[in-house]
């Protein structure tokens, strides 16, 4: 299974959905099932540390959810940061043991980090994905967010 993951911030409450699906090129009457999960008091967005915010919500939705069956993960944000840093991407795959491939997709480019990236247009859009991955190889997996519905 493919879980997409995002998260959805209401003051300092925050709402993680995850879409379980089979194969990059399912369309929304193909998803598996829909999880989601609530969490209070949510830290403060701090510039640079975005995963200190959603890493601890996508924990959370993780719980509910088999790892044994999940094949990747997308997620809302960057693997790789400047530099070599590590973005919410990394930080996931890190807490995971470096099991799970973690994709991650971004619609706003991040400066110095175009070595870790694949730009991606989809559709019509005139305004490119910025795809970045670990644990699977990136073009692989910027092939499969282009074979995506929506």
């Amino acid at each position: 299974m493919i879980l997409a993951i995002d998260v959805y911030y209401m003051e300092n409450q925050a709402k993680t959905v995850g879409i379980l699906f089979e194969h990059w090129t399912d369309t929304t009457s193909d998803i598996n099932a829909v999880i989601t999960d609530y969490q209070d008091n949510v830290a403060p967005y701090q510039s640079g540390q975005f995963y200190r915010r959603e890493l601890p919500c996508i924990m959370s939705l993780l719980n509910r959810i088999d790892l044994s069956t999940i094949s990747s993960i997308i997620i809302d944000g960057y693997v790789h940061l400047a530099e070599g840093q590590i973005g919410l991407g990394g930080y996931l795959y890190n807490a995971l043991n470096n099991n799970i491939p973690i994709i991650g997709v971004a619609k706003k480019p991040f400066a110095g980090n175009s070595q870790y990236l694949i730009e991606v247009a989809r559709g019509q859009s005139k305004h490119p994905l910025y795809v970045t991955a670990i644990g699977t190889p990136l073009e692989e997996a910027a092939a499969n967010i282009k074979l995506m519905a929506g």
